[in-house]
């Protein structure tokens, strides 16, 4: 799925990875690549294996490309790329696009607790404002995000919030566009990406 947005291009690349580009190139969560395009940026939300890639990064990093990751993420370390850890509330700014990690967590599941800290990103890049949420469910932390204009929302289940939850999100966030991931891989199908759409009365919906 490729959709251009006011000037900025967005691809989902399956799973949570996504890629924005204009100016600079931004990978979030990059897995099982096909495409090997350098990376100005890169977003890790967390440290599980679908997530935190150094396979996939490899294939897309180069030499002042700028990674930010979560504290766990310790698979990135010792390999000489320029790693920035965040958590949650902070924020980091590099070449005019500014990075907010956001809290992404379980709220009836075990898979990512609160306490580790996952993370989620919005990211201020071409004067648009982009969330990826991670890893995470319908959480309380969503209402005070503000002039979203793309949420990236996983509505796989399982390990994440699910369509309706997913949904749910969209009328508390508020974006102009909406586009379902964590789905297509490991759980979730494209029923639950068209579910998603079907349920969404608020924002443009797009999947591929």
């Amino acid at each position: 799925m490729a959709l251009n947005y006011e000037g900025l291009k967005i691809e989902w690349l399956g799973h949570a990875c996504f890629k924005v580009s204009n100016s600079k190139k931004i990978y979030f969560d990059p897995f099982k690549l096909s495409v090997s395009e350098k990376a100005d940026i890169i977003l890790i939300t967390h440290e599980h294996f679908d997530h935190c890639s150094p396979e996939d990064i490899e294939k897309i990093v180069k030499s002042d490309t700028v990674i930010f990751a979560s504290r766990q993420c310790r698979a990135l370390a010792g390999k000489g790329w320029k790693v920035v850890y965040m958590r949650p509330g902070e924020k980091e700014r590099v070449e005019g696009i500014t990075i907010e990690a956001v809290p992404a967590y379980n709220t009836n599941k075990h898979f990512h607790p609160k306490e580790d800290e996952k993370l989620g990103y919005v990211v201020t890049f071409e004067g648009k404002r982009i969330y990826h949420a991670g890893d995470t469910d319908l959480i309380p932390e969503m209402s005070s995000l503000k002039a979203i204009d793309i949420a990236l929302l996983p509505v796989g289940g399982t390990y994440t919030m699910n369509a309706e939850e997913a949904s749910e999100a969209v009328s508390i966030i508020k974006p102009k566009v909406a586009i379902p991931a964590h789905y297509g891989t490991i759980v979730g199908s494209r029923k639950d990406a068209e579910k998603f759409k079907l349920l969404v009365k608020s924002a443009e919906v797009y999947f591929g």
